[in-house]
């Protein structure tokens, strides 16, 4: 008889060192431990690209001694994620490339749930209390949509930095918009609106955004069209009028021939901005 109790004490205390090693979300999903500590950075990509796009960014963050965790998370068409990889246990500020498999798709409410199911699927795995975005192109759509569909909600991880690169926030060259057509305003308004800028004015009165630190970085190619070949500057900087009420906002032109926007992603002088912004390293 005390055999046995020795032997069922033995397994209570297995159990509970196993209970404390891994613990387990409402959806079954071992979280690591810690990793509730991290702070992960989520990449977007633009349109008609992929996770390829954000590889240069994410392999700085590594060389400069940010992360050792990187890992790509597959959005199909459905909105359904699959992550490919795991965070490091120890590691605080891991990567996230997100891969839209449907790169697309113009409905930016869409892109923007999308995200939120990768924010979902990261809490419910690593039990996240806060992150931080960074969007090249449409990625940047994602991001706000994201925000303005969800920022209200307290229930899931705070954003604490945005990093916004070649953002179109009201207009396209070619589309929209054309080179020196828009300006902006003292405050920041722009003298013309698009539909999709009209709808994310609703950002300009979200309290929930007061302790967000936005970096703003835009092409100029100094060609004379004040833009980056694809989007106008004022396009780009229209993001300052849509949230007065963050923590801070700043911007950063980038200009030359390497300021063209599909080359931005892999501009030297922004990966130094970047890496000192989110994390305060040099790259």
């Amino acid at each position: 008889m005390k055999k046995r109790r020795l032997a069922l004490l033995s397994g209570l205390f297995l159990l509970i060192g196993l209970l404390s090693a891994c613990t387990t979300s409402a959806t079954g999903t071992p979280k690591i431990q810690g990793a509730n500590q991290a702070t992960p950075t989520l990449f977007f990509h633009g349109f008609g690209s992929s996770y390829h796009a954000e590889t240069h960014m994410a392999n700085t963050a590594v060389k400069a001694g940010v992360t050792k965790s990187v890992i790509r998370a597959d959005v199909s068409n459905s909105g359904k994620v699959t992550f490919v990889g795991t965070f490091k246990p120890d590691d605080f500020h891991p990567i996230v490339e997100v891969n839209y498999l449907n790169s697309r798709n113009p409905n930016y409410h869409t892109q923007g749930k999308w995200a939120k199911n990768v924010v979902v699927k990261l809490q419910q795995r690593y039990g996240i209390k806060k992150m931080n975005m960074v969007g090249h192109s449409v990625g940047n759509m994602a991001i706000v949509f994201y925000l303005l569909d969800n920022a209200g909600n307290t229930k899931l991880p705070k954003l604490e930095k945005q990093v916004d690169i070649a953002g179109h926030f009201n207009g396209i060259l070619g589309m929209d918009d054309a080179p020196n057509r828009m300006k902006l305003k003292a405050d920041g308004e722009p003298t013309k609106i698009n539909s999709h800028y009209r709808e994310l004015l609703g950002l300009r009165h979200d309290k929930q955004l007061k302790t967000l630190e936005i970096l703003n970085i835009y092409g100029d190619k100094n060609d004379g069209t004040h833009s980056d070949g694809d989007v106008s500057n004022a396009s780009s900087k229209s993001l300052r009028y849509l949230v007065p009420q963050v923590k801070s906002y700043q911007e950063k032109r980038i200009v030359g021939p390497q300021a063209q926007h599909s080359k931005l992603h892999d501009n030297p002088q922004v990966d130094k901005l970047l890496v000192k912004f989110l994390w305060g390293r040099a790259s």
